[in-house]
Formats: structure tokens, C-alpha cells, sequence
């Protein structure tokens, strides 16, 4: 097995406008939107398979941000994200209901670090990514999805199944029922193409299948069943997980105590599941004092120093402090899963909330989320270029 390298160079996180080029439906709730790159930003947008893009929309008035996986292998010219309804989702709902080709949207270029420590680095390079893959004896990979959690997999495991010939993978794909899986005929067309090195095994929460291991939720019962007599732990080579909070959390204490190592097993959150105000509070109106008890918070973003007061009464986040003075400051969830917002601490100490994104190094390193991050000393030195 090779060893687990640094997460991929984190490029500078800027918006351009790109046009719809396709709309294509997948499920009732869900809808594959393609973007076409023009050549000129063809390097800006290649991407490591299980990367993902944010997306900047105004709806009714209002600036809203999302961050969605892009669900394809790395082609020139194109770039597809998967959009599910959420129940009560403003971006969601906009995006299946009124979204067609030929309008245009602000397309963030791929961030993140849910990607194969095999070192998915040859983009558009396909055979870069099979001699990268040759480096492992016979890999056997797994993913462990549920919903909308099957966007990266699919751009991982199209990826590594076209350009390694030994490699096998192997997913477990929970959802409520048929009707809901998306992506079925792709998935469908993997297992044609690849009937000895591909196999999925669907699990629906509200239908009855012929084996009952294979239906309701997947809870810690059903899990260590499946991971007993479906997909051994013993012979894999990388996990995938993503899904929900409480699904991946389930797998990764099960991986531990069966003694997979952390660095074996990729994870990515489409939600945390937890209540949290800062996802609609970015920017929010602050009034400082000049006789109040304040913070002051310095960065550096592009090259140009910034500067902004903080009360501590306010408990605002780093995030929501700088976007007063710099409405450029990147950021998409607002929630601590993707990333978007990372910063290097320079300076001072912080107190970070929840962190879904950063890697144990980079937390170590001095990286913090500025969305979930609230300053603990007077002053606060934050570099978004590091």
C-alpha cells in the first residue's frame, strides 16, 4: 500500500460565469446540470475525481451559495454537478424547478479533498491515473453511499474502473427506494462493463427485497452484518464514505473498532445534520462599539491586507467578520463541511466549532474554518493564501 499523501494543492477558490449547457433529469427530486468550460478557463476547472464546485445564484433578491460534487470522470469542455431537492431547500428547489440550458451562474472552480490517496492527479490524463492505480497490488476499493452521497463516487469510481484494469470496486448504495437512486443506468452500465471488477449492492430503507438484509436503514446491526458477509474489511485497499452524518459517523466507528486505519478511509458530508445559524448568518449586519470590548481581525486575501473589528458581544465568526469589509472572502456551506473557507491562523487563538473538512495535518499545520472559527484572544492574524 502506498503511502497516504497530502491532500491535493489547494487552488485559489474565484467565481466565473458559465453557461448551463444541459439539464438532465434523474430522479423525480433530482437533476444532472452540465456547465460548459470554455477553453480559456479549461486549467481553471480541471478537477480530481470526488472534487466539487460551488455554486452562486440570486434567487428572490437574496445572494444563496451551495457546494454540489461533480459527478463525472474529467472531460475537456464540460463539468456536471447533481442537484437533489432538499425538503424546504431554496437553491435545491430553484435549481430542479426553473434551471435550463443556455442560462448562465457563477461556478466556483473545484476545491476539496475527498479524492483517492492513489493519487488521482492526472485530470484529463487518463493514463496517469493508471499508472498511479499500477502502484497498488490488484486495489480493491469501496464506497459506502447514501442519496446524494453517490455524486463523488460516481466521478471516483467511473475514473479508476476505465483506467486501471486490475482495479475492483465495490459500493454499497443506500437509499429509500428504487425510484430514488440516482444515477441507476450509469451504475447499470458499470456493471455491464465491468461485471468482475464492479459490483453494488442497493439497500432501500422503505421497499422489501428478496434478501432482507438489503432492506431498512442500514443501522450498527445491519452494518456489521454487511460488513461480515458482504464487503470484508480484511482485502480493501480505500474506503469512501459519504452520506449524511449520522451514516458515515456509523461506518467510521465501525471501520476503527474492526481496525481499519484512519488513513484508509475517505469521508465527505453532504450535511452534518445539526441546527447551526451560521449557514444563513454569513455577512450578517454587526454594529461595533468604539467604546465596547472589540476584536481586531487582520488577513491577508490576494495578495491585500484586510482589517475589521469584531465586538465580542457579537460572537461572530472570523468568516462573517471579514465578509463585512470583503464580500470576496470564499466560503459555500457556511456549515464546516466543505472547506471553502480555510485560512491559516497566524496569529492569535480561535475556537472552531465543528470541522467536517480539514485533515488532522492541516489542523496541526495552524488551518482552521473561518465559518465555524470564534477569535479567544484580541487579535487575530489570518492568511487565506497559505
Amino acid at each position: 500500500m502506498t503511502t497516504t499523501p497530502s491532500a491535493p494543492a489547494k487552488k485559489k477558490a474565484t467565481f466565473n460565469t458559465l453557461t448551463v449547457s444541459e439539464v438532465r433529469a434523474l430522479t423525480e427530486d433530482s437533476v444532472e446540470v452540465s456547465f460548459a468550460i470554455p477553453p480559456e478557463l479549461q486549467d481553471d476547472y480541471d478537477y480530481i475525481p470526488g472534487q466539487y464546485v460551488a455554486l452562486r445564484a440570486t434567487i428572490d433578491g437574496q445572494e444563496v451559495r451551495r457546494s454540489y460534487s461533480i459527478c463525472d470522470v474529467p472531460r475537456d469542455g464540460v463539468l456536471r454537478v447533481a442537484i437533489k431537492r432538499d425538503r424546504g431547500g431554496v437553491f435545491s428547489t430553484w435549481a430542479n424547478d426553473t434551471l435550463k440550458p443556455g442560462d448562465t451562474m457563477e461556478v466556483m472552480n473545484p476545491q476539496g479533498a475527498f479524492t483517492s490517496k492513489t493519487h488521482l492527479t492526472g485530470l484529463n490524463n487518463p493514463e496517469a491515473v493508471r499508472e498511479e492505480l499500477e502502484k497498488l497490488e490488484n486495489p480493491h476499493l469501496v464506497a459506502i453511499a447514501a442519496g446524494s452521497g453517490i455524486t463523488p463516487i460516481m466521478a471516483i469510481a467511473q475514473t479508476v474502473l476505465h483506467s486501471s484494469p486490475d482495479t475492483t470496486f465495490e459500493l454499497i448504495f443506500a437509499n429509500k427506494g428504487g425510484g430514488d437512486v440516482m444515477f441507476a443506468e450509469e451504475i447499470g452500465d458499470l456493471k455491464d462493463k465491468f461485471p468482475t471488477r464492479f459490483a453494488v449492492h442497493h439497500v432501500l430503507s422503505r421497499e422489501q427485497r428478496v434478501n432482507p438484509l438489503f432492506s431498512g436503514r442500514i443501522d450498527a446491526e445491519k452494518l456489521q452484518t454487511l460488513l461480515d458477509n458482504v464487503v470484508r474489511t480484511d482485502n480493501v485497499d480505500e474506503w469512501f464514505l459519504c452520506g449524511p452524518f449520522e451514516l458515515v459517523q456509523l461506518v467510521r466507528d465501525e471501520l476503527a473498532s474492526r481496525d481499519v486505519g484512519e488513513k484508509d478511509v475517505r469521508y465527505e458530508l453532504f450535511t452534518t445534520g445539526k441546527p447551526s445559524g451560521d449557514q444563513n448568518q454569513a455577512g450578517r449586519h454587526v454594529e461595533v462599539d468604539p467604546e465596547g470590548d472589540n476584536v481586531t481581525i487582520n488577513f491577508q486575501l490576494d495578495g491585500l491586507s484586510g482589517s475589521v473589528e469584531s465586538p465580542v458581544s457579537a460572537n461572530e465568526s472570523l468568516l462573517n467578520a471579514a465578509l463585512r469589509v470583503r464580500s470576496d472572502v470564499p466560503f459555500a456551506c457556511a456549515g464546516g463541511v466543505c472547506g471553502t473557507c480555510r485560512a491559516k491562523l497566524v496569529e492569535g487563538d480561535v475556537d472552531m466549532a465543528e470541522n467536517y473538512a480539514l485533515e488532522a495535518d492541516e489542523v496541526k499545520a495552524g488551518y482552521i474554518l473561518t465559518c465555524q472559527s470564534r477569535p479567544t484572544t484580541p487579535n487575530i492574524v489570518l492568511d487565506f493564501d497559505a
